[in-house]
């Protein structure tokens, strides 16, 4: 392990520039050489974190300048770095984008800054030239005080297509081209309707992950870029999170499978801080909850693609009921906010039966609900915290309750923009459920808060 670490973000022009790809790429190329890597995602992303984590061996931490602040940011970066040699960063949507369009809240740019960081720039140049350099040179000089690493266009449709792109780049630029990645159906990871398919159902083979670093190898210039990387030491005063030592361990279900598998580790890790004992199993194969639970969480996923066998796992989801109605303090947000429902209607029309906690049902659509930032408010004590507590993430799915929830209402909820947005985080009971995917992290108290509930329902 070197006491030296190496780190650098990768940002893109725009989204769909071939972030991932290189990201992957890169930590194939760098474990090959020996090298322990850790990976990072910034923004509210889950998808592309487990791919990190499969080429990585390693747990994605994901980094968020609205959701988070720059301490909590940098704690975690470095927390993180004690254990790796090298720190991999995959930036969100392009370099410069992020809560709005007036300030770096959010974005990669701001990241690469709050961690000193510099950037390695992506251009998707498939159908570019010249102009490449006029595209690099105005992310280049748009914020003087971020540090650029060198250049990776990627679609290069030819040797002479990246030698007439490198030639432009010398010419208006002092970045240097690291290299060209060609077009490559093999490097494609297949996409659904809320992104990339997740790892959970494309497991990269060995195959697959040995072209990744085959590819980098063959057209970065890895030595080049490890060498302009620099060499960066952990500050001083990082804090280790130290896990709660409780006489009576309490146990909390996780539902993970290819149906749940939308988590960030801050937020269990919040709850393994507050005393709490995490417990896997599996609502779609699983016939019974585990044993000796206090509490419940369904994170967000695909629900809605496995909602057959869901509704087929009747025992599964009468336990899940029974546990409910029993008072055992139950949390899902999106897709767990679907499987508390009574019903999903998928993209087909087609009616399944779910667990019934919560009095509502939710149906699919051609187009997406929601996207964004929020902010909620708690109106109420709830699972989460006491009244007025505020936390923050976010919203991204397909589907919509059908016709008005006659449940309780917990969270005053804020949009990134100034429109109205109705009441949410459905109750009943000690049931909660949202759209909203809340990071624990955004707000002191939030895991204690729901271990505190659920060891009130124990005792």
């Amino acid at each position: 392990m070197r006491h030296e670490k190496i780190g650098f973000l990768i940002g893109g022009t725009m989204s769909g520039s071939g972030k991932t790809t290189l990201s992957l790429g890169i930590m194939a190329a760098l474990k090959r050489r020996g090298l322990e890597v850790a990976p990072f995602k910034v923004g509210p992303d889950y998808i592309d974190p487990g791919h990190h984590r499969r080429v990585t061996g390693r747990s994605s931490r994901n980094l968020d300048g609205w959701m988070l602040t720059r301490e909590y940011c940098r704690n975690a970066f470095f927390t993180t770095m004690e254990g790796a040699d090298a720190g991999v960063v995959e930036g969100v949507m392009g370099l410069y984008d992020g809560f709005s369009g007036t300030d770096e809240s959010g974005s990669s740019a701001q990241m690469a800054k709050w961690l000193g960081l510099p950037v390695i720039l992506v251009v998707n140049a498939a159908s570019m030239a010249r102009s490449a350099a006029a595209l690099v040179t105005g992310f280049e000089n748009f914020d003087p005080e971020l540090r650029f690493l060198g250049v990776v266009f990627n679609n290069i449709g030819s040797t002479s297509h990246l030698r007439y792109l490198t030639e432009a780049l010398s010419v208006h630029s002092d970045l240097p081209c690291l290299g060209g990645i060609p077009r490559d159906e093999a490097l494609r990871i297949p996409e659904r309707h809320l992104g990339l398919v997740t790892d959970e159902e494309h497991i990269l083979s060995e195959a697959e992950t040995d072209h990744l670093a085959d590819t980098v190898e063959t057209h970065i210039d890895l030595d080049m870029l490890l060498a302009r990387a620099g060499t960066f030491a952990l500050p001083s005063g990082t804090k280790k999170a130290v896990i709660a030592e409780e006489a009576s361990p309490l146990r909390i279900g996780i539902a993970l499978d290819s149906a749940f598998c939308f988590y960030y580790p801050d937020n269990w890790e919040a709850l393994e801080r507050a005393g709490a004992t995490l417990v896997f199993f599996s609502p779609t194969r699983d016939e019974a909850l585990p044993e000796g639970l206090s509490g419940l969480y369904f994170g967000g996923g695909y629900p809605e693609l496995f909602a057959e066998a869901l509704s087929v796992n009747r025992a599964m989801r009468g336990a899940v009921k029974a546990a409910s109605e029993d008072g055992m303090p139950i949390y899902g947000e999106c897709g767990g906010l679907m499987y508390l429902s009574e019903s999903i209607t998928d993209f087909d029309g087609v009616s399944w039966a779910m667990s019934g906690c919560l009095p509502l049902s939710t149906e699919m659509q051609d187009k997406r609900c929601a996207l964004g930032y929020r902010e909620i408010t708690l109106k109420e004590d709830s699972l989460l915290g006491a009244a007025g507590t505020t936390i923050r993430g976010h919203e991204f799915h397909y589907s919509k309750p059908v016709g008005e929830p006659s449940c309780e209402r917990r969270y005053r909820v804020t949009p990134r923009m100034d429109r109205h947005l109705p009441d949410e985080g459905y109750t009943r009971g000690n049931t909660l459920g949202s759209y909203v995917h809340l990071h624990f992290g955004s707000t002191d108290g939030v895991g204690p808060a729901f271990v505190a509930r659920c060891r009130a329902y124990t005792g």
